[in-house]
């Protein structure tokens, strides 16, 4: 008995293994499009797509420098974000004709990833997670851009 038990569970082994991946392979592309709807929402002025890739109780946040050089950290929440996909690029002059869009998943744990999306000007860290439908959806980013000099209000 314990045999047979031991010979099925062998002979299972690589199914279950097939399983698991093509379960992985669909969950990275869930992840990526997820990313894709937040960067390339702003690029193509799609709100609809930045809808779709976030959570509405989305908190982004970088460190900011004030006029008189003190520093805090500024929040963004998910309203804003879609407002950013309708305006920041209506006219289609804010990124290169190729943006660079650079996503590299960190790490994947059954309902929630880290990703590191580099862009253009920036550096965005995310946290999705996976709902009861299956869609990923970013719920956290904390972003800088590549030249921090730049995170200082002019006034």
């Amino acid at each position: 008995m314990q045999r047979s038990l031991l010979f099925l569970l062998c002979a299972a082994a690589p199914l279950m293994a097939q399983a698991a991946d093509a379960t992985s392979a669909t969950d990275t592309q869930m992840i990526e499009r997820a990313v894709r709807d937040y960067i390339e929402s702003q690029h193509k002025a799609d709100p609809a797509r930045m809808e779709r890739g976030l959570d509405p109780k989305l908190a982004k946040r970088t460190y900011w420098q004030a006029a008189d050089g003190s520093e805090f950290i500024m929040h963004t929440d998910y309203e804003t974000m879609v407002k950013v996909a309708r305006t920041f690029n209506k006219d289609g002059s804010k990124f290169p004709a190729q943006p660079r869009v650079d996503i590299k998943i960190l790490d994947v744990d059954q309902r929630v990833a880290t990703v590191k999306l580099s862009a253009d000007e920036w550096i965005d860290y995310m946290h999705l997670y996976k709902n009861q439908r299956s869609e990923w959806k970013i719920v956290n980013v904390l972003w800088q851009y590549h030249d921090t000099a730049r995170q200082v209000n002019k006034k």
